[in-house]
């Protein structure tokens, strides 16, 4: 009940104030009672009760009241000790030499030294109490003190500055104008937060520098010394293009005077010295190069080849160093480059003489096994095609004698005559069988046109094929081909020929095929065809499908001669033929590019004219007495004055003595003395003056085509033909 009455909240006095009055009012109420059954005494135990309870609660609050004082007491004290460890501490701190600042775990500054932020005396004034980490190194970042390279921004180094913040333990050092250097070294505290130290370290970073300075000048002379004993070339390169190094063998290979190479000159400028004297290799350009140098991102290592000069190859290594910077050095392979081209031109020349070598001993074993072969019946048929019109002609010639009339006697005439012509064939086939088997037949590409060689022979074969009653059919074209004239001409007269021989009606038809890069020219008749088991033997020698023919209607060398022709010129050759309705035979030639020249004009060759050759001079120089008879006897039946000659100096001698200049000078290449009758020619028209030539010669080698071809001398090839000697004199006349 008491406590009820009573409100703890109050103060002390004030609750003694109420138990008092409250014990009074139950006195006063003791004392008035008149209550007999003793409820007066029970209110006094009452009373006296709460009484003891009051003075309790009195010495209890006394009690509370003294350790309130005490330790309000202590906590005075305890605060006056706070503040003296603060004072010293700010004291202490002030005594530090280094920039100190304290930053509690949620990056605020709690106390700093006046030596913090001296450095930048234009943000010291913004580092107070409170001042969020972020502020602050926005700030730094901001100073006109700080001193930053030219490729950062305060963007850039408040960003790099907050991630070394991420970090537990820091240690760097920060530039500022003057050449001055803070160090600043930032640590956490076990509670989180941080502490900054800041140290002028301007005196160490000058020693340093100093120091690093005189390791570098006596590395740079350490290194000119290496560099001027190797025997590569070195140019240094810094970040900026310029040239910071080099030694006098880069000079020397590089072509450049040793004055030309300037401290600080760009790499472009140098460059441009060089680029009128190099050329590169290895699949490397000059535009490569300067990519390569101006490349922004991380350079690779480029290595290659150029040539300076005429002769110097250099190997060329370009590297970028640490700063951006790079390093080209250039070593002098040539004596390596030529060695290795000997050794390779070497290999590849043994190489290709193994593998020609093997080629020719194994074609020659070939050569030699079909020789062997066939050599025993082709002397024998040779010799018996040779004889047989030999003998005619003998026997014709003997007849003449014998008192016969004119008009017999120019049929025996005749018949000789055409005996001595089958001679004449038979020998040009041998000496075309031998050319081509000898190896020593060359070749004269030119551009020929189809429709000329298709008109030259229907000209020469028309009047065959109506003895025969054949119809003989050209179609002509207007492709140009790449082929050798004589050779080409040879294989389709031998095609033609023997396509009217062995038709005995019917036609012949002579036309061309286009292919893609070529053209077929095919040879059909309506003869008796070749049967399948003979379609290889007809390529051999002295082979005829009619072997009772005489040596006048063919020899059996036509096939032969196209088939190595055709393979001396490359034109592949197909057969295609049924017995009893006739064969086919089919040459491919390359069709002539653009680039070819014109048609060779020898296949235009006209058939010589009916004019006469009456009061024309020819000068005939010829050591074989026969030949010069004969030879003198024709040309006077056309009307020619011969001067005949045995050598070069009868010749001179005569056209000395009777002071006339022949029309034309007609010698033999062989004659006496191992004298060239080309020879003879040129010593006469060098006294007398330029006079039209012609070369008689059994020789049909390609040296001497090319010897007449330059010194414009007609040329005519043993046996002679007598239309061909004519044509020969009348161009000399109409010239």
């Amino acid at each position: 009940m008491i406590e009820t009455l009573i409100n703890p909240q109050d103060p002390l006095d004030l609750q003694n104030e109420k138990l008092l009055k409250i014990a009074a009012a139950l006195m006063r109420r003791v004392e008035e009672s008149t209550d007999a059954s003793g409820a007066a005494y029970a209110q006094f135990q009452r009373a006296a009760t709460l009484e003891q309870e009051v003075r309790a609660r009195t010495l209890d609050l006394e009690r509370a009241l003294e350790l309130l004082n005490d330790s309000n007491a202590r906590l005075a004290q305890a605060n006056q000790e706070t503040e003296a460890a603060r004072a010293d501490l700010a004291n202490a701190i002030e005594t530090v030499q280094e920039g100190f600042a304290l930053f509690n775990l949620d990056e605020e500054l709690v106390l700093c030294n006046s030596r913090f932020g001296m450095h930048m005396p234009d943000i010291q004034g913004h580092l107070v109490p409170g001042l969020h980490f972020t502020q602050y190194v926005e700030l730094a970042s901001q100073s006109k003190f700080l001193s930053l390279p030219e490729a950062v921004s305060p963007q850039d180094w408040a960003q790099r500055r907050m991630t070394r913040h991420a970090d537990d333990h820091v240690v760097f050092n920060v530039r500022l104008n003057g050449n001055r250097w803070t160090q600043i070294s930032e640590h956490r505290t076990p509670d989180g937060g941080t502490v900054i130290l800041q140290t002028d370290v301007t005196d160490i970073m000058r020693i340093e520098r100093q120091e690093r300075d005189r390791i570098l000048d006596d590395k740079a002379s350490l290194i000119r010394a290496t560099l001027e004993h190797i025997d590569q070339g070195v140019c240094i390169f810094d970040s900026k293009l310029r040239l910071i190094g080099w030694n006098n063998r880069a000079s020397e290979l590089l072509a450049i005077p040793n004055a030309q190479f300037q401290m600080g000159a760009q790499f472009k400028t140098l460059f441009d010295r060089l680029s009128a004297t190099i050329r590169f290799a290895d699949g490397v350009s000059a535009t490569d190069l300067m990519a390569w140098v101006n490349r922004e991102t991380e350079r690779p290592p480029l290595k290659f080849q150029m040539h300076s000069g005429r002769f110097k190859i250099l190997s060329v290594f370009a590297q970028e160093m640490p700063d951006r910077g790079f390093v080209i050095s250039f070593t002098d392979v040539t004596a390596e480059h030529r060695s290795a081209q000997a050794l390779y031109e070497a290999k590849e020349l043994l190489e290709q003489r193994v593998a020609s070598r093997t080629e020719e001993l194994a074609d020659a074993l070939n050569e030699a096994e079909r020789a062997n072969s066939s050599k025993s019946r082709f002397v024998a048929a040779a010799s018996h095609d040779l004889l047989q019109p030999l003998s005619a002609a003998k026997l014709y010639v003997a007849t003449l004698g014998s008192g016969l009339s004119e008009d017999d006697a120019q049929n025996v005439a005749a018949k000789a005559e055409s005996a001595l012509s089958s001679v004449e064939h038979i020998l040009e086939a041998l000496l075309d069988i031998s050319k081509l088997d000898s190896g020593r037949a060359t070749v004269h590409l030119s551009t020929l046109s189809v429709n000329d060689i298709f008109s030259q022979l229907e000209d020469s074969f028309r009047p065959v094929a109506q003895a025969k009653g054949l119809e003989l059919r050209f179609v002509h074209t207007d492709a140009l081909v790449r082929s050798d004239a004589s050779y080409l001409r040879r294989i389709l007269q031998n095609l033609l020929s023997n396509a009217i021989r062995y038709t005995e009606k019917g036609r012949v038809l002579v036309g061309a095929r286009r292919r893609k890069t070529s053209i077929a020219i095919e040879v059909w008749d309506t003869g008796i065809g070749i049967p399948t088991e003979q379609r290889d033997i007809v390529f051999q020698e002295f082979q005829r499908l009619d072997s009772d023919a005489s040596a006048a209607e063919g020899m059996g060398l036509g096939l032969a001669i196209v088939e190595r022709a055709c393979g001396l010129l490359k034109h592949p050759i197909k057969l295609s033929s049924q017995v009893g309705q006739g064969t086919m035979f089919s040459v491919e030639v390359p069709l002539a590019t653009s680039e070819s020249t014109a048609p060779d004009a020898s296949i235009n060759k006209q058939a010589t004219d009916t004019n006469t050759l009456a009061s024309t001079v020819t000068l005939l120089i010829e050591n074989d007495e026969n030949l010069r008879g004969a030879l003198t006897m024709t040309m006077e039946s056309w009307g020619v004055q011969v001067l005949e000659c045995a050598s070069e100096q009868q010749a001179t001698n005569l056209l000395r003595e009777i002071g006339i200049l022949p029309d034309i000078i007609v010698a033999d290449y062989q004659l006496d003395h191992d004298l060239k009758g080309t020879d003879a020619v040129r010593a006469l028209i060098n006294e007398f003056g330029d006079l039209p030539a012609c070369i008689i010669s059994a020789n049909r080698s390609a040296e001497l085509t090319q010897v007449c071809n330059a010194e414009e001398y007609s040329l005519l090839h043993k046996p002679i033909d007598a239309l061909s000697l004519k044509s020969v004199l009348e161009s000399a006349r109409d010239t």
